[in-house]
């Protein structure tokens, strides 16, 4: 598990959030599922492990700005700097740079592929401040039709390196690792992809524990699969959101 206390570096996810219009609905869902509390904040409601945010919820009115499902939010340094550079790359800025109270500097963005993602420049919030054990954020990857302009705009703007997988030879797979060798996603191309989306993936100590309380709290799923990373699964959640769980181990 890791604790975080810091920024992440560089185009490391380190911040998810939901826009819901029944933000009650996906509290109890996810308190359900993922055993959350939860707690008003200024950006939102924090989704709370052990009393420290792992993920957010944002409430919206407009039933059309919640359809992007989990968000996930790239670190950086200077998201002033950063958001020029995503342009310069061929993306598109969605929302300018701006401050969100005293916690961070934020911005929205699409790839050229498509793929929707935020940037965080945490000040007094660095992001999840737990990651990598059960119940919290353990992966994030792009799924995407078009692989080669996905990965050929991340390795320019965040200075990415590009390694293919021999652990899965059949997947156009691609890790994605930041310039000390530290492996933050990858990008999946699928040529059958009906858009280009982050797909965030939460560790669990049991899929099928976790699975069947998801089931049962209106969710749907893809059968459990047992891969070379672990048993794992993806959910839909009752207001149509897709995440994955893994129980590595």
């Amino acid at each position: 598990m890791s604790r975080i206390v810091h920024n992440q570096p560089f185009g490391t996810p380190t911040w998810i959030d939901l826009a819901v219009t029944d933000l009650e609905s996906a509290k109890a869902f996810y308190g359900t599922v993922f055993g959350w509390s939860f707690a008003a904040a200024e950006h939102g409601t924090s989704c709370l492990l052990r009393g420290l945010p792992v993920a957010g919820l944002r409430h919206v009115a407009d039933r059309s700005e919640a359809l992007h499902g989990w968000d996930v939010h790239l670190a950086t340094d200077d998201c002033d700097d950063t958001a020029r550079r995503v342009t310069a790359a061929g993306g598109t800025v969605l929302q300018a740079p701006h401050d969100v109270a005293d916690l961070g500097r934020a911005a929205f963005a699409v790839d050229p592929a498509g793929g929707r993602f935020g940037l965080w420049q945490g000040k007094n919030h660095p992001g999840c401040r737990l990651v990598n054990e059960p119940d919290a954020l353990v992966r994030s990857d792009l799924v995407t039709a078009h692989a080669a302009t996905a990965r050929a705009f991340y390795a320019t703007v965040f200075g990415f390196t590009l390694d293919g997988n021999e652990d899965l030879p059949g997947l156009d797979f691609t890790f994605l690792r930041r310039p000390d060798g530290h492996e933050i996603g990858g990008v999946l191309g699928q040529a059958d992809a009906p858009k280009s989306l982050w797909a965030n993936t939460f560790e669990v100590a049991d899929t099928d524990a976790t699975l069947a309380r998801a089931r049962a709290a209106g969710a749907v799923s893809t059968p459990q699969e047992d891969t070379p990373y672990g048993r794992s699964a993806t959910v839909t959640d009752p207001f149509g959101n897709e995440f994955s769980v893994i129980a590595r181990p």
